[in-house]
């Protein structure tokens, strides 16, 4: 594919992007709860399975969160081959899991994909975000690679649930923006938490990730919490009529590194997504 990676990220200058730095930065590892360091390497992704019977760590940050790999299955898809690797933690009892293309296992630089759960995008193919596009990019991306990981992660609506996200959906109808929706809700405008994503990845004893992202949120997260971001790959969907100003929305007011007109296609978008007219076979 040939993705540019750009090593270092500043967060966009807007007011709410800064007050988002603020927070990132106030939110440093508790000393005294340093990254688990009971995760032995072992040959295989199948051996994590034994590895983890018993594991229990002081955890990860302010949560303490630990994470253990719970089970792990072949997985073919139409995307290319994977791994699927299912994790308990103590955090939010969500079932979080990796989908792992080829041996990423005590290796550096591993392309690696957050992907926060969008049911009505990843599943129904919703036009309002960007989700399900970069969700089949990334896998059809890493798929293609050596060694590569996505991270699927139980976090609807920017971790602010299913329901809630409809309810931010109707609030939009009426004229707000994503961030304003979600502030009349009374969240914050990202609630997602990264501390389990950190030790998902310290569990599979990857050294070090270039992440495939356009928010420097996640980038600072993993990094807060001990993980090693050697890069970022850009992860750029074009707009559709629907989504347009929901992205907009995202770079402007979020800091997200996101372009639109005027600005030259990026080599890592793909094509548009394909939208059967009215009545259209189903």
């Amino acid at each position: 594919m040939g993705p540019e990676v750009a090593d270092g990220v500043q967060v966009g200058g807007s007011s709410n992007g800064a007050a988002a730095t603020a927070a990132l930065h106030s939110r440093v590892m508790d000393p005294s709860s340093p990254p688990c360091t009971g995760l032995v390497p072992v040959p295989t992704l199948d051996d994590l399975v034994a590895r983890d019977k018993s594991h229990d760590c002081a955890g990860f940050g302010p949560a303490h969160i630990c994470v253990r790999v719970d089970a792990v299955a072949e997985l073919p898809t139409r995307f290319g081959r994977f791994k699927i690797v299912a994790f308990w933690n103590n955090r939010d009892g969500k079932e979080h899991v990796a989908l792992v293309h080829g041996d990423v296992m005590g290796h550096d630089d591993i392309p690696t994909r957050l992907h926060s759960e969008c049911l009505t995008g990843d599943a129904i193919g919703s036009l309002r975000c960007d989700c399900r596009d970069q969700l089949e990019t990334a896998l059809r991306s890493i798929a293609r690679m050596d060694r590569g990981m996505l991270l699927y992660l139980r976090q609807e609506g920017r971790g602010i649930g299913l329901r809630n996200k409809i309810r931010a959906y109707q609030l939009q109808d009426h004229g707000l923006d994503t961030v304003e929706a979600n502030r009349a809700l009374g969240f914050r405008d990202d609630e997602r938490d990264y501390g389990v994503a950190a030790h998902m990845i310290a569990s599979l004893n990857v050294k070090s990730v270039r992440l495939m992202t356009n928010n420097p949120n996640k980038i600072q997260q993993l990094e807060t919490n001990g993980i090693k971001v050697s890069g970022r790959i850009p992860h750029v969907m074009p707009a559709n009529e629907f989504n347009r100003f929901y992205l907009q929305t995202k770079a402007v007011r979020s800091g997200h590194f996101i372009e639109f007109e005027g600005k030259v296609h990026l080599p890592e978008q793909d094509d548009p997504p394909v939208v059967e007219p009215s009545g259209g076979a189903t």
